[in-house]
């Protein structure tokens, strides 16, 4: 902690979480320069969602010749980003999977029927037995014999 915060905490006598923080203003210093063509910023918006505020601007720049300068970019930008915030759409959501040793193992049969195996020319109905272990991915295949195995229904 820097010194000159230090003092400032002592000499207050309070803890710095009990400190007010400074008021947010919730009023805008100047007019949204973007207010009026925002209804159509938004329907591209709603027909390619994926779109870049870079892309747009400068697709408003070419359709407007004057209306709006490069310093006003950054602006645009921060309206896309709280457009995409409140109304975009969702956002893609991964669950990752951890594996722990010894936990978890995964198994299975699969019928091999319909390759058509032959040995010496007469049919060789069978199943594969699939085992893994998730942690490490070790594997082991069986093969399962049968003399009456009929294809799944």
């Amino acid at each position: 902690m820097d010194p000159k915060t230090a003092r400032k905490y002592r000499a207050l006598d309070t803890l710095p979480s009990e400190i007010k923080a400074a008021r947010v203003r919730e009023w805008r210093t100047r007019d949204d320069p973007f207010e009026e063509v925002w209804g159509a910023v938004e329907g591209f918006l709603e027909i390619n969602p994926g779109l870049k505020a870079k892309t747009l601007f400068d697709h408003l720049q070419r359709s407007d010749p004057g209306r709006f300068s490069d310093g006003q970019l950054r602006t645009f930008q921060r309206k896309m980003k709280f457009w995409r915030a409140t109304k975009g759409p969702s956002k893609e959501i991964y669950f990752p999977q951890t594996h722990h040793p010894g936990l978890l193992s995964q198994s299975d049969f699969t019928c091999m029927n319909s390759l058509g195996v032959t040995i010496a020319g007469q049919p060789f109905n069978h199943l594969i037995y699939h085992y893994v272990l998730s942690y490490s991915n070790w594997e082991t295949g069986t093969i399962c014999f049968f003399r009456e195995l009929r294809e799944p229904q």
